[in-house]
């Protein structure tokens, strides 16, 4: 058993993180503001992690599990605050590669602005710029799109409401775009791993080794109900994202690194389904956006 300080713990990837290890047998702490529910069998520290004062001086974690660390401030702020810890493992992005580069995306691929991801990717540099510099003993995980149970952010989420409504589906284009995944679940299997083998790699690609179309993935969404899409393709529309849950963005990471400490990963298929369990369940956590409602008014009225 570990002691495991998970920084957030009430939405998606913080709290599932929390909920696996905590399942797992682990003593969990989860370091927030305490404004939402707790995730299960965990410990609360209550605090803003920019006002931590002495809350952490006094506890010997085994791993920190930085899920929430967006910038260099959120990673230097909680490092003066810690006492004793061994194992820091900060969930970083892949918006930390610039689009101009080369695929796919490896590790040593040079990190830079990427104009489609702007502030978010270079503050995940910054982040990972402080803690390299503090600790380079530390992990680096950079994942893909996550996805799985928990997951607030409208993504698959979307798909499934087009289902449920039985609502054929505005395809960008002919759909061929690649996206590429990584389940929740194979995030968290990875972090154990890495406090399991303390791999001599410290930055490591994550994701699902294949990547799949927008036709495909949203093929999955709709299986996940036992039904198919009809398909409207759209081609006119300047701007993906008013009508779709991704950016006009194709990008692919090499997970070699990652294959030597997990070389199994949860199929597509299984972890859409487990999405969509989740989502019939807890449609009310799911943050939505207004992209039925574009649909509605700029594509399928206009054209009918």
């Amino acid at each position: 058993m570990k002691k495991i300080l998970v920084t957030g713990g009430t939405v998606f990837v913080s709290r599932y993180v929390a909920e696996y290890f905590a399942k797992a047998g682990h003593e969990v702490y989860v370091l927030n503001r305490n404004h939402s529910p707790q995730p299960e069998n965990t410990i609360l520290i209550e605090a803003d992690r920019h006002e931590l004062g002495e809350k952490l001086r006094d506890y010997q974690f085994d791993a920190v599990l930085d899920v929430t660390a967006y910038d260099g401030q959120d990673v230097s702020d909680l490092l003066d605050a810690l006492g004793e810890f061994k194992t820091y493992i900060l969930i970083s992005s892949s918006a930390v590669y610039p689009e101009t580069e080369r695929q796919p995306f490896t590790e040593d691929t040079p990190t830079g602005e990427n104009r489609i991801w702007g502030k978010y990717g270079t503050d995940k540099i910054d982040a990972e710029k402080v803690l390299t510099a503090r600790v380079p003993e530390a992990y680096i995980l950079r994942p893909p799109y996550l996805y799985g149970p928990m997951n607030n952010v409208y993504r698959e989420a979307f798909v499934f409401d087009c289902a449920l409504q039985d609502r054929s589906f505005c395809l960008p284009k002919d759909g061929s775009m690649k996206l590429q995944f990584f389940h929740v679940k194979d995030l968290c299997r990875v972090m154990e791993r890495i406090l399991e083998e303390q791999p001599a790699q410290h930055i490591l690609n994550v994701g699902n080794e294949e990547a799949v179309s927008i036709r495909e993935w949203v093929d999955l969404c709709y299986e996940a109900f036992g039904k198919s899409p009809v398909y409207h393709e759209v081609w006119d529309q300047p701007n993906q994202r008013d009508y779709f849950s991704f950016y006009e963005y194709e990008y692919f990471l090499d997970v070699g690194r990652q294959r030597d400490l997990l070389p199994d990963t949860t199929d597509l298929v299984q972890g859409l389904k487990e999405a969509a369990d989740w989502y019939l369940v807890h449609r009310d956590l799911v943050a939505r956006k207004p992209y039925l409602t574009y649909i509605d008014d700029h594509i399928l009225n206009r054209q009918s």
